[in-house]
């Protein structure tokens, strides 16, 4: 039997439930790309074939990333997670964690590398137009880099001093507080662009 058709249904499945479920798109995307690497590697080839030994599956699996992969623990959880919503429910069977002895991805660590203030002041000086814009917004209302994409010109209130951001990480709403000085080169930077936009 074809994995073909069969994982592609599987995985349509699997992203209707995430969905359904409220999940971000990005964690459907995420946790789709996991089946198909944990497929490609238990090299399956049905449905029936993934639920036999499924528990030893989902562990060498987890192993092979660890010792092979070197993946970080914040992978292998990530990994985990994935495989265990497939399980669950979407193939709707119990994988019980304490029966997966999977050899766990050692925590390396780092030590922060963190600008200082000046440093940071002296990269946004060094930066023109709309990217020192973006670096400012980022570094100023403690934006994530997709927050700040997603950001529009209606989300910014010049009149109360606010950044809304829609949709953050989190699925929720926040505002954020924007510096009077970035304000003044928020309002710069739109009206060069409006000259821009007129002009063509």
């Amino acid at each position: 039997m074809s994995i073909v058709p069969k994982n592609k249904t599987l995985l349509e499945e699997m992203r209707a439930l995430l969905r359904r479920q409220g999940y971000a798109y990005g964690t459907e995307n995420t946790y789709c790309d996991w089946v198909r690497r944990f497929v490609k590697f238990s090299n399956v080839q049905s449905r029936i074939e993934m639920l036999e030994n499924a528990e030893q599956k989902v562990e060498r699996f987890l192993t092979h990333l660890a010792i092979k992969q070197k993946v970080a623990p914040s992978t292998q959880n990530q990994a985990f997670n994935a495989l265990l919503f497939l399980y669950e429910q979407v193939l709707e069977i119990s994988i019980k964690n304490e029966n997966i002895q999977a050899l766990r991805a050692k925590k390396k660590i780092h030590i922060p590398i963190v600008l200082t203030q000046e440093e940071v002041a002296i990269v946004i000086y060094n930066m023109k137009g709309v990217y020192r814009l973006m670096l400012s917004l980022m570094y100023g209302c403690g934006l994530r880099m997709k927050e700040l994409l997603n950001l529009r010109i209606k989300d910014i209130d010049f009149g109360l001093d606010n950044v809304y951001i829609f949709d953050s990480k989190s699925q929720s709403d926040r505002t954020c507080l924007c510096p009077i000085q970035l304000k003044i080169c928020s309002i710069y930077i739109l009206m060069m662009y409006v000259e821009y936009t007129l002009k063509i």
